[in-house]
């Protein structure tokens, strides 16, 4: 039998057709893949038009807001700027009913932070100069964190009579410290102790309080993210701006504390 030369051999059928099938397959899933591109590329231009119209406005609101708020922080500084004073502004005839000290955090080890040992140090030196007038420190006082136990001891300390310190144990934030100072312990007419990136909002909140309050700084050092905090207080401003127009506090008040009493006891 003549054998039939290589180049003259045809495929079996059955490798022919396994030969379509699987061209077959190919072309149909490189169809899919054109498909889902195309679906894929379509999916991505509908997320980028809904996106971009949705973000227009909220960047809008955002500068918006941003702007506010820096008007609000600005004007509160320019309106409480003249009632913060220097050591040598301090006289007893001032008649204050009490030096306000506000928390500032209190490390780990139980040490007062920087600006705690500041504060209470310039409101002690305010307590020499004015001639024994009270001071309330407030702060958080939760389990075992006790800020205004150290403040108070680290007062005592530097020589401040014991019983003159009145404690608030619930002065967690700003607005509820300066709050109780008026509708707990009964003060009208204030000095504030604190940094003065923190005092223009402390002071505006107690005017807003119908208190008449003086502060004065603490500023003895440069502090650790001073920064972070200047930034960070504008938009505090602009919160307790509103909050402090609404005047409210939620909250059961303590029962009224005499600071003609022994604070001791507080």
């Amino acid at each position: 039998m003549k054998k039939i030369p290589k180049k003259h051999q045809t495929a079996s059928p059955r490798r022919g057709r396994a030969f379509l099938r699987l061209r077959g397959s190919l072309t149909r899933l490189s169809d899919k893949w054109k498909a889902g591109r195309a679906a894929r590329r379509s999916f991505f231009r509908t997320l980028w038009r809904v996106g971009w119209r949705c973000a227009v406005p909220l960047i809008l609101c955002g500068i918006l807001t941003l702007t506010l708020a820096l008007t609000v922080s600005t004007s509160m500084v320019k309106l409480t700027a003249p009632d913060i004073l220097t050591a040598d502004d301090l006289s007893p005839e001032a008649d204050y009913d009490c030096i306000l000290v506000l928390g500032a955090g209190v490390r780990d080890d139980g040490t007062p932070s920087d600006m705690l040992y500041d504060r209470v140090k310039v409101a002690c030196s305010a307590y020499y100069a004015l001639e024994d007038v009270p001071m309330i420190m407030s702060g958080d006082h939760t389990g075992d964190y006790n800020e205004v136990g150290v403040m108070k001891a680290l007062a005592v300390e530097m020589a401040v009579y014991s019983a003159d310190v009145f404690l608030d144990h619930e002065g967690y934030s700003t607005y509820e410290s300066l709050y109780r100072a008026r509708y707990v312990f009964g003060a009208r007419k204030i000095l504030i102790v604190t940094q003065e990136y923190h005092l223009h909002r402390a002071l505006y909140i107690a005017r807003e309080l119908g208190m008449q309050a003086e502060g004065i700084s603490a500023d003895l050092r440069p502090y650790r993210l001073q920064g972070k905090y200047n930034a960070r207080e504008h938009l505090a401003r602009f919160k307790d701006f509103f909050v402090a127009a609404r005047g409210e506090y939620n909250a059961p008040l303590d029962p009224p504390v005499d600071l003609g009493g022994n604070g001791d006891d507080t």
